[in-house]
C-alpha cells in the first residue's frame, strides 16, 4: 500500500491518525505500545518519530510506503 503526504516528511502519529488506527494524536503513544510499528526495519516507541519519502513502514503485518503526493 503507498500512501502519499505533502512535504517532506510526517510524524508516525499523524500517519496512524491518517490511517484510521488512531482517532487522535494522543493515542499515538498507547497504540504503539500494543503493536509492532518499524519503519525501515526499526522497531519505533515514540510517536513523534518522522517518517519520510521513499520510507517503509510496517504496522503488525501491513507494509506501507510513503510517496510524495503529486499537486
Amino acid at each position: 500500500m503507498n500512501i502519499e503526504i505533502t512535504g517532506e516528511d510526517i510524524k508516525i502519529g499523524q500517519l496512524l491518525k491518517k490511517l484510521g488506527h488512531i482517532s487522535t494524536g494522543g493515542r499515538a503513544s498507547i497504540f504503539l505500545e500494543n503493536h509492532v510499528v518499524k519503519i525501515n526495519g526499526s522497531r519505533i516507541t515514540t510517536r513523534s518519530t518522522k517518517v519520510k519519502i521513499g520510507d517503509i513502514v510496517w504496522i503488525d503485518e501491513q507494509l506501507i510506503k510513503i510517496i510524495s503526493k503529486k499537486e
